[in-house]
């Protein structure tokens, strides 16, 4: 509220400047009106000589009928006495010489005046007042700056920190909160410790890291752990991206790196955290076209600034990055980030203690099974599983219901997982080719005693430009997969174009199968060169995909001979092709259940996975593994 007030305020005396301002300028323009008029004006009153076009003059002067003129010194205005004692004034358009010479050869007598002195006070006056006006404008503009919310630091100062203070630690967050990172928030203890207990550390010559560095993918919970840490030490906490060090002016994230490690030091102990600064501690000289001098001095500047601490001056580095492999080796090294901590996806009772966080605030129904929402959501981050219950929330208000039942968490999930819902397809023929596609997978996840268990399939459409899919329940622990494992998912993955080349023929085959055939050649492409699952023996040919950015390799190449790639060439192949005909035989197999399952999905639009493996159960044998694993 009182802040509101305060913009209030300022806005109120940024309008009475404005008026003011506006006021000012006006005046200044009718006095000068009123200076380059009053001349005439005062002619017009005292009867002085009237004024005289140029033209007319001229013909005054070749007609003989002018006595004497008065020029003044530039040579712009002329007063003329005519005979008949007529006087009158000419306004020169500019420097006639001309009419110089006409007077000359007529014989009238001509007079230069001097400067009179009102004409060079108006001059002097007008030029006054108008360098009055700008430089009272920008003592206005000058005021205006030094009263904004930013003050002049902001406008002027490009060296300054922008860091976010906060003096008190609240940060609104404890480790209570934060769920599904027990292992990370077990080491960051010592950190809160050491902040709230320093002697313990030094009374035995301990030194606690100068700097520690959380890594894992996006949403996982780094950001929420550092603001964790700041609320339970209690001590003053800076925040800021890595990306407001870099500007376009080289050498200003240099100044504000000095500027925020100084600041940090007049407030010790504290907590300086950096999020994502992969942006500015990246590796030296790379790229393509040379490095980024601005970026390179930066970082030189925050390498020397965690290295030269006195002893332990209460500072501690906490930063956020999902791309370790890109920083700085010097970075990583003893003396700054020399503890990296990782911040993985949850587990089973990670995600299930994430979901109780979040429905702290929530009203849900009492037949919701968090531990059910837990185990269908494997590889959700706990920006996900917020993100979860919250389209959930949603979806609830929208449909009028006093509480979050089971239908709206199931579908969150999907809408999280696939995209929002479309409405359904009106084409009788397509909908049953992609009803088809789609059991072809699900069938081979619900057959295949490899593969991942069948979690539903459907044919709604999706945002995310999806016709329909069948989804699985992937492992709790991915990893360590075998190579049946991933001859099943191959399998798996070909049964979309194996069906619709069975019931369709090949020449009514659909596009549908494009994205799975990406998938299929990197999963079989890893395998043959990266895993050693083929017949072309145990060697990695190929490594792990690297940037272009990071300037190692601006151009590919290539690490085995023409030979060996054409090899590599035919053993992929040769395993899509065995994979492409084993899905096709399970399918002529199960051809009259595949019919039944396609009539059934149809009408249903979405079969879950226990009802899928039931039905399937009733024709041939389901493996008893998959059945197990989906149990709640």
């Amino acid at each position: 509220m009182k802040l509101s007030m305060n913009k209030s305020l300022n806005g109120s005396r940024y309008k009475s400047l404005g008026r003011r301002l506006q006021t000012l300028l006006i005046g200044v323009l009718a006095c000068q009106g009123a200076i380059a008029l009053a001349p005439s004006t005062l002619a017009a009153q005292e009867g002085e000589p009237k004024q005289m076009e140029y033209s007319e003059f001229v013909q005054q002067v070749q007609n003989d009928q002018v006595e004497s003129v008065d020029i003044d010194s530039d040579q712009l205005r002329i007063e003329a006495e005519l005979k008949g004692d007529r006087q009158v004034i000419v306004d020169l358009p500019t420097q006639d010489t001309k009419i110089i010479q006409q007077l000359r050869e007529n014989d009238v007598d001509i007079n230069v005046l001097e400067p009179s002195q009102d004409a060079a006070f108006r001059q002097f006056a007008g030029s006054f007042i108008f360098i009055g006006a700008l430089i009272l404008l920008l003592i206005i503009a000058m005021r205006r700056v030094s009263n904004s919310p930013g003050g002049p630091s902001q406008a002027l100062s490009f060296g300054k920190s922008r860091a976010r203070f906060s003096p008190e630690a609240k940060t609104g967050v404890i480790f209570d909160d934060v769920a599904g990172v027990e292992s990370a928030k077990e080491e960051l203890q010592e950190v809160v410790t050491f902040l709230k207990y320093p002697e313990k550390f030094t009374a035995v010559g301990a030194k606690i890291p100068k700097g520690v560095l959380l890594v894992g993918p996006p949403g996982t919970g780094k950001t929420l752990l550092a603001r964790a840490i700041a609320g339970e030490a209690g001590v003053p906490f800076f925040s800021l991206s890595g990306s407001e060090f870099v500007e376009m002016f080289v050498g200003v994230g240099a100044s504000r790196v000095r500027d925020l490690f100084h600041r940090a030091k007049e407030n010790a102990p504290c907590i300086v955290f950096i999020d994502e600064i992969d942006a500015v501690g990246r590796q030296r000289g790379t790229g393509i076209g040379g490095g980024n001098d601005e970026r390179e001095q930066t970082l030189n500047q925050l390498l020397s600034e965690m290295d030269g601490f006195q002893g332990n001056t209460g500072v501690i580095i906490i930063a956020a990055t999902n791309r370790p492999d890109v920083l700085d080796r010097a970075l990583l090294r003893p003396g700054r980030f020399d503890r990296q901590i990782i911040v993985d996806y949850p587990t089973y009772q990670g995600r299930l203690d994430i979901l109780k966080v979040h429905a702290r605030n929530k009203r849900i129904d009492e037949a919701v099974s968090l531990e059910a929402t837990a185990r269908r959501t494997p590889g959700f981050a706990g920006a996900d599983l917020a993100n979860l219950l919250n389209e959930a929330a949603i979806l609830t208000a929208r449909r009028r219901k006093e509480a979050i039942t089971q239908n709206e968490i199931l579908d969150a999930i999907d809408r999280v997982r696939s995209g929002l819902t479309l409405k359904p397809l009106l084409n009788n023929a397509k909908k049953i080719q992609i009803a088809y596609h789609e059991i072809g997978h699900a069938l081979l996840f619900t057959l295949l005693e490899h593969s991942y268990p069948l979690d539903k399939v459907t044919v709604i459409p999706r945002s995310t430009g999806a016709a329909g899919f069948a989804a699985p329940i992937p492992p709790e622990e991915l990893g360590l997969e075998t190579r049946a494992e991933m001859l099943d998912l191959v399998t798996v993955t070909l049964g979309g174009r194996a069906i619709e080349e069975v019931v369709f023929g090949d020449a009514q085959v659909s596009i549908g199968a494009r994205s799975d055939f990406q998938m299929v050649a990197k999963r079989v492409r890893a395998m043959v060169t990266r895993f050693g699952m083929s017949d072309l023996g145990l060697v990695a040919l190929e490594g792990q995909d690297s940037q272009v950015f990071l300037g190692r390799d601006s151009m590919p190449k290539a690490e085995y001979s023409e030979e060996v790639a054409s090899r590599i060439d035919r053993e992929i192949r040769h395993i899509v092709k065995q994979c492409y005909d084993r899905a096709k035989k399970i399918i002529s197999e199960n051809r009259q259940l595949c019919d039944y399952l396609v009539d059934t999905l149809i009408e249903l639009e979405t079969i879950e996975g226990d009802e899928f493996r039931q039905i399937v159960s009733q024709y041939t044998e389901v493996p008893e593994k998959q059945v197990e694993t989906v149990k709640l």
